[in-house]
């Protein structure tokens, strides 16, 4: 946010950076922001209170105007799941079509499951049909940002990369040591994953045993 009227957005897939201006004669400006656009405020994990201000009452004359369009709040309806929302979790597992089926996935679900995180997938996966279309990471699914992102068997689309290009630490395994996927990973394991997994899955077991 530059100003009042002015804003930075993100553009072809992260790429590029576009500033986008108001014109002067617009009553009301409305923006979103993505949840993994911006650090934690500092207190929230320790039940921080955050500060409340008043509106002006210019905006609130602007939303009573009769040319206003008027919103009807119809509830709130929550999916409930064993994992935690991929949007918001500290640690994401996700594979790509290298998994081959749904059962590959299990694989993944189990690691997942041991490291408390959640899972996601390409979109080759998504289209392939192993997992349902809610999993999906990228430009045109859900985009995460979170302190481990395990990329397993992910090439490395530019679509995909513009869902977790942010996150805090990135390990891929992949069977191609060409992946583009390794140009952004802080570590790489390149072999077979139907092997690595489950070494992967044994010793995350045996760490938290100790």
């Amino acid at each position: 946010m530059v100003d009042m009227r002015t804003f930075v957005r993100p553009i072809y897939a992260g790429n590029g950076m576009a500033t986008v201006a108001v014109e002067p004669g617009q009553k009301l400006i409305m923006a979103t922001v993505r949840p993994t656009a911006f650090a934690r405020a500092e207190g929230a994990r320790s039940g921080g209170e955050a500060p409340v201000e008043a509106v002006p009452e210019q905006v609130l004359a602007a939303a009573a105007a009769p040319d206003t369009p008027k919103t009807t709040w119809l509830g709130k309806h929550e999916a409930k799941a064993e994992r935690p929302d991929l949007g918001s979790a500290r640690v994401v597992v996700s594979g790509g079509r290298a998994l081959k089926s749904a059962e590959g996935f299990q694989h993944l679900e189990r690691l997942a499951d041991l490291l408390g995180g959640a899972v996601g997938a390409s979109r080759a996966a998504v289209d392939a049909g192993y997992v349902p279309n809610d999993l999906q990471v990228g430009q045109t699914g859900k985009v995460v940002a979170p302190q481990l992102y395990i990329a397993v068997g992910i090439s490395g689309a530019i679509q995909h990369v513009a869902g977790m290009k942010d996150s805090k630490v990135i390990v891929a395994i992949n069977s191609d040591p060409d992946a583009p996927i390794f140009q952004l990973a802080d570590y790489g394991l390149v072999g077979d994953l139907f092997k690595i997994l489950p070494e992967l899955e044994a010793a995350v077991r045996e760490i938290k045993a100790q």
